[in-house]
């Protein structure tokens, strides 16, 4: 049970079970800021990939509804990017300036941003890069790559690039960490962050629910329960 006591805290008292189900997120992740990050004496230096922003920064968020969250609450000045159906969703959720993909390419634009989590992998690597500030940092976790590699050859090209850029190119990697946990917990009963649901499912529905995930259009989470009561 020790082993596993990093995995597992108690639910947030403001969140209800089917929302704790979409609260589920990678705790722990890897830290491209800085492993203690502060902001103003609090303790915001642990809070996934999000936290690699701080006070004041411009930080992108190419899908990610608590990345968005998180990274306003770290300070940052936030921009989303997501379809138009969406604009409203993304700034109530924290985000300061939304770009609606459907008609403006961040990544042609003028404005650069210190931190770029890239969700999605729609965009090159030298795009992206174009995007992000001289000593900026990108993450990323996904991509397109053709048949064999998929999303490795454009996670493999950042770590071969990464080395003779002054930008920072990271993959999105996670650990296990009680501490974000805790702190994720804390930020939920706060009202700081909240799981953001599409829809909820009973288990009889779990297939429906698979393939309105597999169109790559769900804005949020999609929680299965176990029952209809739940």
């Amino acid at each position: 049970m020790r082993r596993h006591s990093c995995r597992v805290r108690p639910r947030p008292r403001a969140v209800r079970r089917h929302q704790a189900g979409g609260a589920v997120v990678r705790a722990g992740c890897d830290d491209p800021g800085g492993r203690h990050r502060r902001t103003a004496g609090t303790s915001r230096s642990r809070a996934g990939p999000a936290r690699a922003a701080g006070p004041d920064q411009r930080c992108l968020g190419w899908r990610g509804t608590f990345a968005v969250q998180i990274a306003a609450w770290l300070g940052a000045r936030v921009t989303g990017v997501c379809s138009t159906r969406n604009v409203d969703l993304v700034r109530s959720i924290g985000a300061d300036d939304v770009i609606d993909y459907t008609g403006q390419d961040f990544t042609t634009a003028e404005q650069r941003y210190d931190v770029i989590l890239d969700l999605v992998g729609n965009h090159s690597l030298a795009a992206l890069r174009r995007a992000l500030a001289p000593t900026g940092t990108l993450v990323l976790s996904s991509g397109g790559g053709g048949r064999w590699l998929g999303p490795a050859r454009r996670l493999a090209s950042a770590l071969v690039v990464a080395p003779f850029v002054r930008q920072r190119l990271r993959p999105f990697a996670a650990t296990q960490d009680k501490d974000d946990l805790i702190l994720l917990k804390e930020l939920a009963e706060s009202g700081a962050i909240t799981p953001v649901i599409d829809r909820t499912y009973p288990l009889g529905h779990a297939v429906e629910a698979m393939q309105r995930l597999g169109e790559g259009h769900v804005a949020g989470k999609l929680v299965i329960t176990m029952n209809d009561a739940q």
